[in-house]
């Protein structure tokens, strides 16, 4: 397939978690490939995989799986107590899709869930890949600095907001879709350069529209309020007990998630490794979503 052209998911359904509860899922690659799930950024969903990774699944024959955490598309609205509690339903996911061992992928606010799998499950998880993640403010692997901070100093009326500002959140992301191309280049233009190559990608535009105008139109983006809540707590966790291999990719002009967050936690993992990209900030990692997929892969061998 030419490289412009944006892969569709192979397949899209739900898995029930709990009695009252499910995630939305977008499968990509072979069904009986490596099974890998990708967790999506703060604002995202399930089709948040981005053109040249969904390229790489087919290429390396890897299932990848976006997984849309609860409020956001397809997935049934609920609060965790931690960060931690999510790895319990990934467990369930992979159970009934009949997966033993896998890989775990995250962009920005999915990192952390990437930490919780690879801590609960080290005989489960072959890898785990952070794409300019966020670090834990919260504890002894805290680390200060960055818009995610404030989420720790806000998070008592981040808790009492948190309905009304996802519904404020999806309608404002309903009515830009009708502009989400100008929205899309402005935003581009006023990012990093080595952002503005990632947002320049063939597809990239094309995926982050798709994504956002699917997870606004199901169950709207009640996961950004919610990871907005969790990043401020403890993540019931700590990053120092995980014994699974995880490699970071951060840029170094990242505003959002700055770079020495990155740095502190390859110092805490026992098993880590940071690849810097310069000139990016903090969505430019998207970019190198086949390398982390084939990161995962090679581990896995």
């Amino acid at each position: 397939m030419p490289a412009h052209e944006l892969l569709s998911p192979r397949e899209e359904h739900t898995v029930r978690v709990a009695p009252d509860r499910h995630l939305g899922l977008a499968e990509f690659g072979p069904r009986d490939g490596k099974p890998v799930f990708w967790f999506h950024g703060t604002p995202g969903g399930r089709r948040q995989v981005p053109p040249a990774a969904r390229r790489a699944a087919e290429e390396l024959g890897a299932r990848v799986i976006g997984v849309e955490r609860p409020g956001t598309g397809a997935s049934t609205g609920h609060l965790y107590p931690r960060v931690r509690a999510f790895a319990d339903d990934i467990a369930v996911v992979a159970d009934t899709l009949g997966v033993d061992r896998f890989g775990v992928i995250g962009l920005s606010g999915g990192g952390p869930y990437v930490l919780a799998c690879a801590e609960a499950f080290p005989d489960r998880v072959v890898a785990a890949v952070v794409l300019g993640g966020v670090a834990p403010t919260v504890g002894d692997d805290a680390a200060a600095g960055g818009v995610v901070d404030l989420t720790r100093r806000l998070r008592q009326p981040l808790g009492m907001v948190r309905q009304p500002l996802g519904m404020a959140l999806t309608g404002l992301a309903r009515v830009l879709m009708p502009v989400g191309h100008q929205s899309f280049v402005l935003y581009s233009k006023v990012s990093p350069p080595g952002d503005r190559e990632a947002f320049a990608a063939p597809g990239m535009e094309e995926m982050f529209l798709d994504d956002i105008k699917r997870a606004a139109a199901g169950g709207g983006l009640g996961a950004v309020t919610g990871d907005l809540v969790l990043f401020g707590r403890h993540w019931g966790f700590s990053v120092r007990d995980i014994r699974v291999p995880v490699r970071f990719w951060h840029g170094d002009a990242d505003n959002i998630v700055p770079l020495h967050h990155a740095e502190a936690l390859v110092q805490l993992v026992p098993d880590a490794e940071l690849h810097v990209r310069p000139g990016e900030s903090h969505i430019g990692t998207m970019v190198v979503g086949d390398e982390a997929l084939r990161t995962v892969v090679d581990l896995w061998s």
